[in-house]
């Protein structure tokens, strides 16, 4: 296989949002597999994670191929699904956890902690299979098999790192708990350059972002569809994909964002679970990374964005 293939196991920001008003978006928090030759990369550990470890278990692909984690952050919605990611109850299967520095403790601290009584009854200690954990630095460049992983810090309230993973010429970017700058944040710049799939935080609209309806969102950490548009307009990235739903956003309300984003930027779409994209098979490769820098409540759309979905 000469290109990279995604599937959204979980879309959405905060908290997990089942029910009938997300049924289609899906209402898991964060979790993207990537598949590229024979590795399995899985951007963060949300609560869709829990789907993709069943579905490893009963296709038999948890002690056959190793799956490598990428979290964002640990914040608690991008590490939820970990303890009931059933390969890691599994001898056999080898699972490595990788996450840049967070500023208070190492990642395997962090994820002891999590699995511990009286929080969760298995604790870290006593999983059964290979799992390792590893802190990267905020800019490292790493091999992972055949796939080129570049590490970046974003711009969180705590520590959150964005990857972008390049692969026999292809490349896809994830980034997500970040928030944009007054212009486009140089950093996610140089991540993104030529990129062939950018997924990004697009968890408020410019109207929330800015406190039309209810309280401003700026210094919340996370990103509007319009700042996605601009940042993949100046990285020249091939395909938008909006991520990190807000979890008070209807299955509606998403489709509208799309719309409106998609109005500024064509091949835009809304990361919905159960989703696979394919990016890869290009002729020649496009811009490779360049060096790094460091550089919720229910909110109604506005009328004329509702009548754009109508």
């Amino acid at each position: 296989m000469n290109q990279f293939e995604i599937e959204f196991h979980g879309v959405r920001g905060s908290m997990a949002t089942p029910g009938v008003h997300t049924a289609h978006v899906g209402g898991n928090t964060s979790c993207v597999e990537v598949r590229a030759g024979q590795q399995r990369i899985v951007f963060d550990a949300g609560t869709g994670l829990r789907g993709l470890g069943e579905r490893l278990v009963r296709d038999r692909e948890a002690t056959r191929c190793a799956t490598t984690l990428l979290l964002s952050h640990v914040h608690w919605d991008h590490i939820q699904g970990l303890p009931f990611f059933t390969p890691l109850y599994l001898p056999g299967s080898e699972i490595e956890l990788l996450s840049g520095p967070n500023g208070f403790m190492p990642l395997e601290e962090a994820l002891r902690r999590q699995m511990a009584p009286p929080f969760f009854p298995v604790a870290f200690d006593e999983l059964a299979s290979q799992v390792k954990a590893r802190d990267l630095k905020p800019c490292e460049r790493f091999q992972l098999g055949e796939v080129t992983v570049t590490v970046a810090r974003l711009n969180h309230p705590d520590p959150v790192y964005g990857y972008r993973l390049e692969y026999r010429g292809s490349s896809v970017v994830y980034a997500t708990d970040t928030e944009h700058y007054s212009c486009v944040d140089p950093t996610l710049r140089r991540l993104a350059a030529g990129a062939d799939m950018l997924i990004y935080d697009a968890q408020y609209t410019p109207e929330e972002y800015r406190g039309e309806h209810g309280p401003a969102k700026v210094g919340w950490g996370h990103s509007t569809y319009e700042a996605a548009v601009d940042l993949a307009r100046a990285a020249d990235v091939g395909q938008l994909v909006l991520f990190h739903h807000d979890p008070g956003r209807s299955d509606h309300q998403v489709a509208v964002i799309e719309q409106r984003a998609r109005a500024l930027f064509d091949d835009t779409t809304a990361a919905r679970e159960g989703a696979v994209l394919t990016v890869g098979s290009a002729l020649s490769p496009r811009r490779a990374a360049g060096d790094c820098a460091i550089g919720s409540m229910n909110l109604d759309l506005p009328e004329d964005a509702r009548a754009e979905a109508a």
